[in-house]
């Protein structure tokens, strides 16, 4: 269904992204100071976050299996590294109490708490406790503390076409709480611009994602640089057209992760792993829901505190 119709100048806004200036519409400090009760919900989510319970954490959504479509050309392999400050992972427990994962992204924003993933991800009903967002996680790690997620805006359309039907809109805004210390996470790490129909080609993007599968006991993100383009779906279950990637061995777990590309004010966010069959059919292909002024609308509702939508 149409959203309803949002009283502002979105193209301005869009705008105001694209170039990275939407940084400071608000003090740095947030849009309330964290109480108590934010306090000790990060420093639980802290305690009980651990290298063995991340470690043992499953993904969230796995790809959709398949032969997958055929790819002219090298595949640019995918190297493990120590992973940016502002790319990291969320974790959760779910109805039965496994652990889950999921990719995710700080993005710049005025109160400095919000991040993007992929809605695939964090759309189904189950109960999510103890959800978390740990940037830069590696080797069983928490460089920089944890967050946890107070908000998660998915577009409606998501939640009711589903995954195929609505991979056009597998994109969702999650709004952060502060640290134990207090502190916002984008004052903390940083964050990228937000990239509005950014375009389909890019000849050099970088493609970052955290395996569901490994060697080790604590594994590394994954990262790849490689070139765009349009992949309009052949597939009437799941219609649209989608930014497509070719980079090695982005398995099951690899969901939510960023496209970034270079910008005038450093990386920007045009795309995460997601969108047509859940983010590909074969570990080599990945994909992106695109981003339109849809996602736009979701960033503002988080920026407002408006309600997300609901199931």
């Amino acid at each position: 269904m149409p959203r309803p119709h949002r009283p502002r100048t979105l193209h301005g806004l869009a705008a105001a992204l694209l170039s990275g200036l939407l940084v400071a519409a608000a003090s740095g400090t947030g849009a309330a100071a964290a109480g108590g009760p934010l306090r000790r919900a990060a420093a639980e989510a802290d305690a009980y976050w651990t290298p063995e319970r991340m470690a043992a954490a499953l993904p969230a959504g796995q790809r959709a299996g398949g032969a997958g479509r055929a790819h002219a050309g090298d595949v640019p392999p995918s190297h493990p590294f120590d992973g940016l400050p502002q790319v990291g992972t969320f974790f959760w427990t779910d109805g039965t109490n496994t652990g889950r994962f999921c990719g995710g992204t700080v993005v710049r924003s005025p109160h400095r708490d919000l991040a993007v993933s992929a809605a695939h991800c964090l759309r189904s009903p189950d109960p999510k406790k103890r959800l978390t967002f740990v940037p830069q996680y590696h080797d069983g790690l928490k460089p920089h503390g944890v967050f946890p997620v107070e908000e998660i805006h998915i577009d409606q359309r998501y939640y009711d076409l589903g995954t195929d039907r609505g991979a056009r809109w597998d994109y969702t805004v999650l709004r952060l709480g502060q640290r134990d210390d207090g502190e916002n996470v984008q004052d903390v790490v940083g964050g990228f611009g937000l990239g509005i129909r950014p375009g389909y080609a890019h000849r050099d993007v970088r493609l970052i994602g955290y395996p569901g599968s490994s060697d080790a006991k604590y594994p590394k993100p994954l990262d790849c640089s490689s070139s765009t383009h349009r992949y309009t779906s052949t597939d009437p279950n799941a219609p649209g057209d989608f930014l497509e990637i070719a980079c090695a061995g982005y398995v099951g777990g690899t969901s939510g992760g960023p496209f970034l590309v270079r910008g005038e004010y450093g990386y920007e966010v045009i795309g995460v792993i997601g969108g047509y069959h859940t983010g590909g059919d074969t570990p080599d292909i990945s994909y992106s829901s695109y981003f339109t002024t849809d996602l736009l609308e979701l960033y503002l509702d988080a920026v407002d505190g408006d309600r997300p939508a609901g199931r």
